[in-house]
């Protein structure tokens, strides 16, 4: 047998499992790196969170993800080299983790690589007849198995398509397995560039779980403040809470036949970008109004988009326990819009579950790997966009 199969076949049957996951979002503020301990397997799993660090992008590297990010039209030579030179730095930021944790490489048993999206295509975007869901990210899992040393687990949401998914949202699985209780019913709301919720019932029944986008989270805010104000997202709510909610824009923005489809769905900047505020502000009449109104109207979308959708699962008084996660729930204004709107609910945050909020979609990738590696698919059943099945390609070091 290959020695690197055998290495892989020792470490899938050891009883404590580390695993590092990674995770870097449309937001593309760096990435985030988590060393998860990691027993068991399916319901029975228990992972901790042993050190998480963000590593820090360049504005260099940033402005080259974005030359090929979320674009009908890009340079296909540039693509293809991006797909080295992400992975070659993450490898290197993976490297210096460790170095300053004081972990050794070949302590660590496998990394879980979500890679970088450049273009997510489910059909309800394309509406191309011929053609299926569609979602690619970029950063090789070869080269960080390489670089690293380390066997790396990549390309996830290819299986989730397969499958008959679209792609995402990947965190039902994850969420169902770390954070679902008997007896209590839990929304699990993530606020990255794009807002998405897996509902956790306290029946425990995995068929009636499921995980949806509901639209922009901080995507909008984030390409507007990076436009106008030179800053890379609004700190605090600084500039929000300087304006004023504009309704004619706000209903121009919320006037969008994504928001009408069935859950589970999926979304992204390929939508939410910068154009669709313009053609919301012509449509509106409010291409005049000040940047700072702008802003807060921004704010006041993302909030609406989040409430409707978990008042469309729950009820015009939906009073579902909500724990946070994702940058959206630094916002100070956006955490006081989603109070308003949903006076019933008991807003907490994945710290109150023992996973810190800012590493928990990359606790999230390391679960999927062990379960690729230990466990066995989920039973979902056999509802549309939640097939049961596990995810990623596996990379050997040699």
């Amino acid at each position: 047998m290959n020695a690197q199969i055998e290495k892989l076949y020792s470490k899938a049957a050891k009883p404590e499992r580390l695993i590092i996951g990674l995770m870097s979002g449309t937001s593309m503020d760096g990435l985030d790196i988590a060393l998860c301990s990691v027993k068991n397997s399916g319901a029975e799993t228990d992972v901790r969170v042993l050190k998480f660090k963000t590593g820090d992008y360049t504005d260099d590297f940033r402005a080259k993800i974005k030359a090929v990010f979320s674009k009908k039209e890009v340079d296909l030579q540039l693509v293809c080299l991006m797909n080295e030179h992400i992975a070659n730095t993450h490898a290197i930021l993976i490297n210096e983790a460790l170095k300053e944790w004081g972990v050794k490489n070949g302590d660590v048993d496998f990394i879980a690589s979500h890679g970088q999206t450049i273009f997510h295509a489910p059909k309800s975007l394309h509406q191309l007849t011929d053609y299926p869901n569609g979602t690619l990210q970029i950063g090789d899992g070869d080269h960080i198995a390489v670089k690293t040393g380390i066997i790396t687990l990549s390309d996830f949401r290819q299986k989730h398509l397969a499958a008959g998914g679209e792609g995402a949202p990947l965190a039902v699985y994850g969420d169902y397995l770390i954070f679902s209780k008997a007896g209590e019913d839990r929304v699990m709301l993530n606020i990255g560039g794009i807002a998405n919720f897996t509902y956790l019932p306290g029946s425990m029944d995995a068929s009636a779980v499921f995980s949806t986008d509901v639209g922009p989270g901080n995507t909008l805010m984030d390409q507007y403040m990076q436009k106008h104000f030179n800053l890379f997202y609004d700190k605090n709510a600084a500039v929000s809470l300087k304006g004023k909610v504009n309704i004619p824009l706000l209903s121009a923005l919320l006037d969008c036949s994504f928001f009408d489809l069935d859950f589970p769905k999926t979304t992204g900047p390929e939508l939410f970008n910068l154009d669709y505020l313009t053609k919301a502000q012509e449509v509106s009449s409010t291409t005049d109004i000040n940047r700072e109104d702008v802003m807060t109207t921004l704010c006041h979308f993302s909030a609406e988009t989040i409430g409707n959708a978990i008042k469309r699962c729950f009820g015009e008084n939906a009073n579902a326990k909500v724990f946070m996660s994702g940058g959206g729930m630094h916002n100070p204004l956006l955490v006081q819009l989603l109070r308003d709107k949903l006076p019933y609910c008991e807003f907490l945050t994945t710290n109150d579950l023992n996973i810190n909020p800012d590493a928990k979609e990359a606790v999230l990738f390391a679960v999927l790997a062990n379960e690729t590696l230990s466990g066995k698919p989920i039973n979902f059943g056999n509802r549309q966009g939640v097939p049961s099945v596990c995810m990623g390609k596996i990379s050997l070091p040699s």
